[in-house]
């Protein structure tokens, strides 16, 4: 997933957390098949089978229920039906089983649900009824269903149940919230732990499953899934997913949306109203995975498309595979934020592919991506182009690093039971990535380049430890090459806090001359209107905001650069947030009138929250809770799960827990 850090934190802490910015050439047919003109491209034509179970009580999943260490569900078999009335999703589940030692207790994972009656298949084949319990709800955790089941070694358990109707893993949408405002939309945010919230199952990265599901919508809603996807009938769409995948990245949309293909085996999903665009600007996806595939192996998921939410979607993007989820808040118009898409990409391999066990070991995901992200955007843009972002992203870090707990600090995190998203913060992320830039560094490209492809083959469809991890690298890398990098090193970055005194950190010269301009401005030396800005890209026009004084620039200036550059109001969502960040800290409160058309019109959590807190701070606290009062149904739930609690002085009526 692309950055962004969605953790219910105490309000000091949250601000800093959510800062950083980081995720068929013929006509479509409604069965999508695996394109095989691109020869980096994995066919999907014989099933991958799910990884060794080996060792499962070992660096236990201490957020998951699941006694997956007896018995793990390989297999999951949907049938739903999608209430837009309602909102609810209803049906049937039907997990396979695996067993790893002899057993009639299935433990599993759920929150929010109504279990109506569960079933076993006995040993003649009929489906028989059995007993079970929904423990009482952890806050984090959700509720423990426990099935005994009367047979040893059961093979197939069948659970019929329905969602809440706020569950934290699901949104619904009215029209009204959509582009095109004629027809519903629902779409799940499964990581990480809140599949459970919509499937009955071991929500645990432990656990890698195959999937298929049919569900039954409306026959106006078109409905999407992270699988192979082929229409039944006007009401029913069939799903498989071939590929052992964690809980996680099970996913489903539904709505008014239509397809436009950008290549054999990549295309993009929207409502109509945004389609066109989303095309244009993401027209280099074919290219990002051809650079992708040759440099880390084959594409190994048969297609990649990308779905482009609407603008509620709270994050940038979600790595579901072959679906990415997209915020639309990356249309610029320019491709400028298109690093995302890659980021989503390269997940492809860093993540799905190889997957981190538990959500301790969360940087294995995200440092990787980060990592192959910017190695990716560099093949395609130029080095100057990827250093910057890399400058970028180090420098969020730096400010992020002031407010975090020094044990936050740490690649490794310690979460015991809390909850996972406390680690998503810009630490897997970038300090993760600056790891693996340091080994490059150390071992040379070639070496690290040839020891990643062989990492992502190595444990391709595995989900492993920061343990083992480190037992591949001593082995492929530091032993093989030794008195390069030491075991003293590796540790210090893996479980030391902060960053290691002997980092180099990026530096791009492309923002010396912006830094030498800001700073000429700020000393009165020159007019903003004489600055020289035509040649500024996105990442430049970041740098020149970013980097501005905080607390003691004038109105005055404040007007100044408004006038010259016509911040405010401006429709690249990036600069917009950079701009009224800044705004809010010196008090430039002119920007109000535009900054609620901005917190209305998108929900992504990291460019609206950061911003409720600094008005939350303020006189302006009244204005800024009765703007969220009246757009929070348009928000995702775990968006309002952070905002209810931050306009916390008076009861906000809601109707979900979290």
């Amino acid at each position: 997933m692309y950055p962004r850090y969605r953790s219910i934190l105490s309000s000091a802490l949250l601000l800093t957390l959510l800062c950083s910015p980081y995720r068929y050439a013929a006509a479509h047919t409604d069965t999508q098949k695996t394109g095989t003109a691109n020869t980096h491209v994995l066919s999907t034509d014989s099933l991958v089978p799910a990884p060794n179970p080996a060792d499962r009580q070992q660096n236990r999943d201490t957020l998951t229920y699941a006694n997956y260490g007896e018995v793990s569900v390989s297999h999951v078999d949907l049938a739903l039906r999608l209430d837009f009335e309602a909102n609810k999703l209803s049906g049937n589940v039907i997990l396979s089983l695996d067993w790893h030692s002899a057993g009639q207790t299935l433990i599993l994972d759920t929150r929010d649900l109504t279990i109506n009656h569960v079933s076993a298949l006995n040993a003649q084949g009929q489906w028989q009824q059995v007993s079970f319990n929904l423990a009482k709800q952890d806050e984090v955790k959700g509720a423990a269903l426990t099935i005994a089941l009367a047979d040893k070694d059961t093979q197939k358990v069948k659970i019929n149940y329905h969602t809440s109707k706020n569950p934290s893993g699901i949104q619904w949408l009215t029209p009204a919230q959509t582009q095109g405002k004629q027809l519903p939309f629902m779409f799940s945010q499964s990581q990480a732990i809140h599949a459970r919230s919509w499937i009955p199952l071991q929500d645990t990265p432990a656990v890698r499953q195959t999937y298929s599901a049919t569900i039954t919508a409306d026959k106006a809603i078109t409905v999407v899934m992270s699988a192979d996807r082929t229409s039944l009938s006007p009401t029913q769409t069939q799903f498989t997913m071939p590929q052992a995948i964690p809980a996680y990245l099970i996913a489903i949309a539904a709505g008014h949306l239509q397809f436009a293909p950008l290549d054999n085996i990549s295309g993009i999903w929207a409502e109509p109203e945004i389609l066109d665009k989303a095309s244009k600007e993401f027209a280099d996806t074919p290219e990002m995975i051809n650079i992708a595939a040759k440099r880390y192996g084959d594409y190994r998921w048969g297609r990649y498309d990308l779905l482009i939410l609407p603008p509620s979607f709270p994050y940038g993007g979600m790595e579901n595979p072959r679906l990415s989820f997209i915020t639309p808040t990356v249309i610029a118009g320019d491709k400028s934020l298109v690093s995302l898409i890659a980021h989503e990409l390269a997940h492809s391999w860093s993540g799905n592919l190889v997957t981190n066990a538990t959500w301790r070991d969360l940087w294995l995901n995200e440092g990787f991506t980060t990592y192959v992200e910017n190695r990716i955007m560099e093949d395609l843009y130029g080095r100057d182009r990827a250093l910057m972002e890399q400058t970028i992203g180090y420098s969020e870090l730096l400010a992020e690093l002031e407010a975090l707990a020094p044990e936050d600090s740490v690649l490794h995190i310690a979460l015991g039971e809390r909850d996972p998203d406390d680690a998503f913060s810009g630490v897997p992320y970038v300090k993760g990535q600056l790891f693996l830039r340091f080994l490059e560094h150390k071992f040379g490209r070639e070496r690290f380049d040839t020891f990643v492809k062989n990492y992502f083959n190595h444990f391709a469809f595995q989900s492993i430890t920061t343990a083992q991890f480190r037992e591949y690298l001593t082995q492929n890398l530091l032993q093989k090459y030794p008195n390069v990098v030491s075991e003293a090193e590796v540790d210090t970055w893996i479980e030391g806090q902060g960053l290691p005194s002997f980092l180099v950190p990026p530096n791009s010269h492309a923002f010396d001359d912006i830094d030498n301009q800001r700073q000429a401005w700020q000393e009165g030396k020159v007019a903003a209107t004489a600055l020289s800005t035509q040649t500024w890209t996105v990442h430049q026009w970041l740098r020149f905001i970013n980097e501005m004084p905080r607390l003691n620039l004038s109105q005055a200036q404040l007007m100044e650069l408004d006038s010259a550059f016509h911040f405010t109001g401006t429709s690249n969502n990036e600069i917009a947030f950079a701009w009224y960040s800044l705004a809010l800290d010196n008090g430039y409160y002119q920007v109000l009138p535009d900054l609620k058309q901005y917190l209305t019109d998108i929900g992504r959590r990291r460019l609206i929250v950061p911003l409720y807190q600094k008005l939350a701070s303020t006189e302006h606290y009244n204005w800024a809770k009765g703007v969220y009062l009246n757009v929070r149904d348009g928000y995702h739930p775990q968006t309002q799960a952070s905002l209810d609690m931050m306009f916390a002085d008076k009861p906000i009526e809601h109707q979900h827990s979290r």
